[in-house]
């Protein structure tokens, strides 16, 4: 059995394009003719100049090789060109492919991924989701609107979420981290208070900043947000920033998440280091599903959780899963749910009451919706999420969309 044939699917959701402006999945095809599904997620160059990456990665590292061997392919891509470091870019590309490999031998062998995995430790995982207008509501002014945002995490939590995700204190700006505005402070702290009183106990609060602020502004935030008791304060300052994450969880009672934007063991292992205690491994960037068991190996060995991150399609939701089923130190796994997530495969995991049954079917279990992928193949050159140029505004305000792609 070994890796032979290569597609890569470009693929716009309908607006307003939850889970990103495209989702790059790729199929790769064994000689013997067995087909695995994997995802590349949020890559810092254009889907064409990605296709390019992808297929050079698979060619160089991957094609020929048995799908079996994960761990031989993952070193060959992290040693590429002598760099022997993660490098977004290239080990995303190899994330997606590395996924699909998985996928095959569940199907070679007749078993779910998790079962190659370490077995089942859950029968059922936790969701959470990021809270999006209703139909209802007005797309622009839901983002800085706390009684928007509470009347749908009561619906949420009507739904069996006991755990919902918001991000009101923008802007997303290449200039960060950066002192947040009064502003931005103040209408967090609406946020969560009117969250809270809107859910009460029934769930938790997860904020979000996508990694904005100083070390001295990020602690600033989280002392305005705390008395609501969130769950956790995600990627309060830029990834790099190490010992800035030290800094603020040493003033904070709130745990610290990170790890959408992180490669390997390596960073996550200086993550845990310098005080976060909830890991949030996107797949598809991290290195795949066998570097997400060991990061999340690595977090049970320090006392701390994992939650994988997503913010894609439903491939590397299935993959997160399968990982999740696997792990007594799962916290929860971030869901999408929209029609479109249904249509482009089959055998997607949905949730039910806020919850995802463990899967039962061979590889990861779905198949792509081969017409549906092409009618929907993205034609543009943008990125996936960008951020703005612009600095924080301090006199009018700030708002970020939700990822909604525009």
């Amino acid at each position: 059995m070994k890796l032979d044939a290569l597609e890569i699917f470009a693929i716009a959701p309908p607006a307003p394009g939850w889970g990103g402006r495209y989702w790059l999945i790729v199929r790769v095809t064994t000689a013997c003719g067995i087909t695995g599904l994997g995802e590349v997620y949020a890559a810092g160059v254009g889907p064409t100049a990605m296709r390019v990456v992808i297929s050079d990665v698979f060619a160089r590292h991957m094609h020929g090789e048995s799908p079996e061997n994960v761990e031989l392919m993952s070193r060959r891509a992290q040693s590429s060109g002598f760099t022997q470091r993660p490098d977004p870019t290239v080990f995303g590309a190899f994330s997606g492919l590395e996924m699909a490999c998985w996928d095959i031998l569940g199907k070679a062998r007749e078993r779910p991924v998790w079962a190659l995995l370490g077995g089942r430790m859950n029968d059922r995982l936790r969701a959470y989701t990021y809270l999006y207008p209703m139909p209802h509501h007005d797309m622009d002014q839901f983002w800085i609107d706390p009684e928007l945002a509470a009347e749908a995490a009561a619906d949420c939590v009507a739904q069996g979420y006991t755990a919902v995700k918001f991000d009101p204190a923008g802007p997303y700006t290449i200039r960060g981290g950066h002192m947040p505005a009064l502003s931005d402070i103040d209408l967090s702290a609406r946020f969560c208070a009117a969250i809270r009183g809107a859910v009460g106990i029934r769930a938790d609060l997860l904020f979000g900043t996508h990694g904005q602020f100083t070390p001295a502004g990020a602690i600033r935030l989280a002392q305005a947000i705390a008395p609501h008791d969130p769950l956790w304060f995600e990627e309060p300052i830029p990834p790099d920033n190490l010992p800035g994450l030290a800094e603020v969880a040493a003033h904070t009672p709130i745990p610290i998440a990170t790890g959408e934007r992180l490669c390997t063991i390596s960073e996550f292992a200086l993550a845990l280091r310098y005080g976060a205690r909830i890991l949030q491994p996107a797949l598809g960037r991290a290195g795949g599903v066998w570097e997400g068991k060991k990061i999340a190996i690595l977090a049970e060995a320090a006392g701390a959780q994992i939650a994988p991150h997503l913010y894609a399609g439903p491939v590397e939701w299935a993959a997160n899963v399968h990982l999740g089923v696997t792990c007594a130190n799962l916290l929860m796994v971030e869901a999408i749910e929209t029609p479109f997530h249904d249509a482009l495969v089959t055998g997607r995991p949905k949730v039910e009451n806020g919850f995802v049954a463990a899967p039962d079917t061979p590889g990861l279990g779905i198949t792509l919706n081969d017409d549906i992928a092409r009618a929907h193949a993205y034609g543009e050159d943008r990125l996936h999420l960008e951020m703005q140029e612009a600095p924080c505004d301090w006199q009018n305000g700030n708002a970020f969309g939700g990822g909604a792609a525009d």
